[in-house]
């Protein structure tokens, strides 16, 4: 997200700048993840709206309900700030995995190849769909925490047969040991037998093997 929480482009950080084109140069995936990361609150929302937006995420569903020209000016924008640093982002994936359909047609008429939801991975190029479930947590409040590791582990067992096995971290995953003791466990297993992959490369495979 080049604006997160309209603290600042990151582009006034280059060290960061130059951190990203590492990642990339060394084969690590550059993606479009919202624009600001942030949602406001709306005055006239339905509990439905409340639950996604504020229970769900803390208010960070930015795409959950942009029409169309709002979602394309702000993946156009991304798109060309990541590329006027030298980076190549193919993918747009929403913030919380919160995409309206207005919005996901902006990221395809954008030029992105690819977004992800909680449940799928979408070729927005072939408009194919992979169904693939996320695994990721929720760590704000103690119970969060409590109940997202019971359910990633049965979670992680019963995906353990899928063909496309995810595992999605955030930052603050990392500032809580038992949650980030479960993530590097199940990595480490899940590699015993997978391939580590990137999404834009995963894709491509699939579509050579539909003759695409």
């Amino acid at each position: 997200m080049p604006d997160y929480h309209h603290q600042g482009l990151f582009t006034r950080n280059q060290q960061f700048v130059f951190w990203l084109r590492r990642l990339e140069a060394d084969g690590h995936e550059i993606v479009i993840h919202g624009y600001f990361h942030e949602r406001p609150c709306g005055t006239r929302e339905s509990l439905h709206d409340k639950f996604f937006t504020r229970f769900y995420t803390q208010q960070e569903g930015e795409f959950y309900d942009l029409n169309y020209d709002e979602a394309l000016r702000r993946i156009t924008a991304a798109r060309d700030e990541f590329r006027a640093n030298n980076l190549k982002p193919r993918g747009f994936v929403a913030p919380a995995w919160l995409l309206s359909k207005d919005a996901e047609r902006a990221a395809r008429d954008a030029g992105m190849e690819y977004t992800t939801r909680i449940h799928k991975v979408c070729d927005l190029r072939a408009g194919s769909e992979f169904a693939a479930r996320s695994i990721v947590y929720s760590v704000r409040r103690n119970w969060r925490r409590g109940i997202s590791r019971i359910c990633n582990a049965t979670l992680f067992r019963y995906l353990q047969g899928r063909p496309l096995l995810r595992i999605s971290i955030h930052p603050p995953d990392y500032s809580h040991p038992p949650i980030w003791r479960q993530v590097t466990a199940m990595i480490e297993r899940a590699i015993e037998s997978r391939t580590a992959t990137t999404y834009q490369d995963w894709i491509a495979q699939q579509r050579l093997r539909r003759g695409m």
